[in-house]
């Protein structure tokens, strides 16, 4: 599945920092976690001693997508145009940037802050608010960051491979962090509750529809398809947080993240 912010962002609504139910529901994950790790056996991966939790979740997950995210992202691939699918796919990502931004900021990384900032300002202004991606014809890359990420770059573990309903695979760290990353997301910072809604709608099904081929291959290809999901989605963070192919056996602070977007058939 997928995985989807800086504190004291304030709304319009009276809303400020980090969400009451944002806190809530993360306390209940975690405080689950640790119940669940109560049942990890002895030839536990280090990396994953939750294992027996994460694949009940992860057949759950399963369970939903098959029975409504997964057809319609596939109705929405089949109806919507590919020239749109990739405006919306470089609408939201230009939204993405910012937070990436501000991110690298905390990092201490001036150069990936630069980039994301002169990505964001090329696209908004030559991009048509983003639905064209001006800046990577320009050669500049987008650097996809978080507050995952920042806590990782002072020291935070990862804690263990976490997945998360819904939302699917993520780290303890990046549990505790993402009511940092939802206050962080401009889409939540529309004042209207259904274009907010019906953003987040939007971007789900598109995300979903652009994984559509990932998810073939990764049926025809893993004997496990639980093992090489988490595998990979630690590896790919490991690289987002600038330290490729680092493995984190010990509890360190380069894992956790997404599985990369495989480009349509």
């Amino acid at each position: 599945m997928m995985t989807w912010m800086t504190a004291g962002f304030a709304r319009p609504d009276g809303q400020s920092g980090v969400s009451r139910a944002g806190l809530r529901w993360c306390a209940l994950v975690l405080g689950a976690v640790l119940l669940a790790g109560c049942a990890s056996g002895p030839g536990a991966n280090p990396n994953d001693p939750l294992e027996p939790y994460n694949r009940s979740m992860t057949r759950f997950n399963d369970g939903v997508d098959e029975a409504v995210l997964k057809p319609v992202a596939t109705a929405y691939k089949d109806v919507v145009p590919s020239t749109v699918r990739t405006g919306v796919n470089n609408f939201f990502g230009n939204l993405g940037d910012v937070w990436s931004f501000v991110n690298s900021v905390l990092q201490l990384r001036p150069e990936e802050a630069l980039s994301s900032l002169v990505r964001f300002n090329v696209n908004t202004v030559f991009g048509l608010g983003g639905l064209l991606d001006i800046a990577s014809e320009m050669g500049v890359d987008r650097n996809r960051q978080d507050f995952g990420l920042t806590l990782g770059r002072w020291g935070v573990p990862t804690g263990p491979y976490l997945v998360l309903p819904l939302l699917g695979p993520s780290t303890v760290r990046d549990t505790a962090a993402l009511p940092v990353d939802m206050q962080g997301n401009l889409v939540g910072q529309f004042d209207s509750t259904a274009v907010r809604n019906s953003l987040y709608g939007l971007r789900a099904v598109d995300t979903r529809a652009s994984l559509l081929g990932a998810g073939a291959v990764l049926e025809g290809a893993a004997l496990d398809k639980y093992s090489f999901t988490r595998d990979v989605y630690l590896q790919v963070r490991a690289q987002r947080a600038g330290r490729p192919g680092a493995a984190d056996t010990n509890g360190g602070d380069d894992n956790g993240g997404v599985l990369p977007q495989e480009s349509d058939y």
